[in-house]
């Protein structure tokens, strides 16, 4: 790719100690990246009570691992990480370095940019190694088309999104090397502090990770529509999400928001339920290998996305499960 090409380095956020998803989607790119064009897999990981990540990045696909286990790190703070993570990069010197597409990954990504003076490319859904350069593709125009972006300067800088890559088998015989770092932060240099943080706590099975997601909109016609959801999601181990218009609406909560400007899922059935199709919601769950539509309009454009559709007033329609699971059988006499 360049001179200067010692591989990728992967910013992978930890939560109770465990990496996401997302991290391990990107150790599995940054694997099949160095395989292509040569380096090694670097993983960067900020927390604390870390005590087994590093074997866990390892069997995931990383060869050296660098911790950073440290109080301070207890919750995300973007202007904490900058000077360690800046000071890794300067040391690895990495040909690309990936950050999850996440709340934090987005806050992270522009300011590393701007402190390492590089371009970067956010939302980026797959990357290629051609003519010696990383080509990143992400949607654009609010998912109505792809675009390709390369780099002139090292390190590539990118943040991938969730559900757009396959975590590899964790190996835990791989081999690789883990190295506790210490922090070069100096606290009263900081500008801003966390002093409280509130986290909204998720009933049920974590949408990210959910075999069934089933996702409302504005065709159940009101908050209403999504307490029926929740009651299927329960039956069926699944999730809920739902469009950007439903949460604008304050009809459900904003962490249902599926779409480019929310979650990516890609489950095994995804169940749109008065959702039109538009291609910012897509975006966030095209992905799926079975779609199933409830909609009134024969012509919405998420039929063009589903293996089956319903024509039919979802109001009326997404009641019957929960209605059918709720009867009781006659016993024989």
């Amino acid at each position: 790719m360049t001179d200067n090409n010692n591989g990728v380095l992967v910013v992978v956020e930890v939560l109770e100690s465990q990496p996401i998803d997302l991290g391990l989607e990107m150790l599995a790119l940054a694997r099949r990246l160095t395989d292509s064009m040569g380096g090694t897999v670097t993983a960067v990981a900020f927390g604390t009570g870390l005590k087994t990540t590093g074997e866990t990045l390892i069997a995931h696909g990383a060869d050296q691992v660098l911790i950073n286990d440290n109080s301070i790190f207890a919750n995300f703070h973007a202007e904490a990480w900058l000077p360690d993570l800046s000071k890794m990069i300067a040391e690895v010197a990495p040909a690309i370095v990936l950050i999850g597409h996440s709340e934090s990954g987005t806050d992270l990504a522009p300011r590393l940019a701007f402190r390492l003076d590089v371009d970067v490319a956010t939302g980026c859904e797959s990357i290629e190694i051609m003519n010696g350069r990383p080509h990143m593709t992400r949607s654009c125009f609010g998912g109505l088309a792809r675009e390709v972006v390369t780099f002139t300067k090292t390190p590539a800088l990118a943040t991938v999104r969730s559900k757009s890559q396959q975590a590899l088998p964790p190996m835990m015989e791989r081999a690789g090397e883990i190295k506790h770092v210490d922090s070069i932060l100096d606290e009263n240099s900081m500008r801003t502090r966390v002093v409280n943080r509130e986290t909204e706590k998720a009933d049920g099975v974590k949408m990210e990770s959910a075999k069934i997601v089933i996702g409302g909109g504005l065709g159940l016609g009101g908050p209403e529509g999504f307490k029926t959801l929740n009651e299927i999601a329960e039956l069926v181990d699944g999730a809920v999400g739902a469009s950007r218009a439903a949460c604008d609406l304050d009809w459900c909560p904003r962490s249902y928001q599926i779409g480019l400007s929310g979650r990516t899922v890609a489950p095994e059935l995804y169940i749109a339920v008065g959702i039109s199709g538009a291609s910012h919601h897509m975006a966030g769950c095209g992905n799926s290998k079975t779609i199933v539509s409830v909609n009134s309009d024969p012509n919405a454009e998420i039929f063009k996305s589903s293996r089956f559709g319903i024509v039919g007033n979802s109001q009326e329609i997404m009641p019957a499960p929960v209605s059918y699971t709720h009867l009781t059988l006659p016993t024989k006499a």
